[in-house]
């Protein structure tokens, strides 16, 4: 196997000092993330989707959810004290946050937005997000993610 290359998402972890593992598989657009679980051999209630959204006031916001969950936009937009919020274009992931569709996680966006990670991401001792590309995954202690991207615990799915 290769030497890995280093992403945005594991610089930025490695700045701060936070102990991680990465993980990677076989880059295909057609995973879900339930098959990237598959993959990892683990829980799809550890293995964390990042979305982004659009509020009405027009500020974006980022939430972090269970593969196999649907993010609930009402209580997405609650959480954000937005009256509603949407998902974002396809096209506007990567000018946005730096990371294309498939590959964004919450570490090491290009700006930081309000973020919220669904609360049962607590009650595990690591997580999977994405580690920032198509392939790669991280694998983290709840509490050190929620430090470093700024989350807040909420009900969102």
């Amino acid at each position: 196997m290769k030497k890995e290359e280093k992403t945005n998402v594991m610089r930025v972890l490695d700045g701060k000092k936070i102990s991680y593992e990465s993980h990677t598989y076989e880059a295909d657009p057609a995973l879900s993330g339930k098959d990237i679980a598959g993959i990892l051999g683990e829980d799809t209630q550890k293995v964390f989707k990042t979305l982004v959204t659009q509020g009405k006031t027009g500020a974006y916001y980022v939430f972090v959810v269970p593969v196999e969950a649907e993010l609930d936009l009402k209580k997405a937009a609650k959480a954000a004290g937005e009256k509603a919020v949407s998902m974002i274009k396809q096209k506007e992931l990567l000018p946005l946050t730096g990371y294309v569709h498939g590959g964004c996680s919450p570490i090491g966006m290009k700006k930081p937005f309000p973020t919220y990670i669904h609360e049962t991401a607590a009650g595990f001792e690591k997580v999977f997000v994405s580690a920032g590309r198509v392939g790669a995954q991280i694998e983290l202690a709840p509490g050190d993610l929620i430090a470093v991207a700024g989350c807040k615990l909420a009900d969102i799915i």
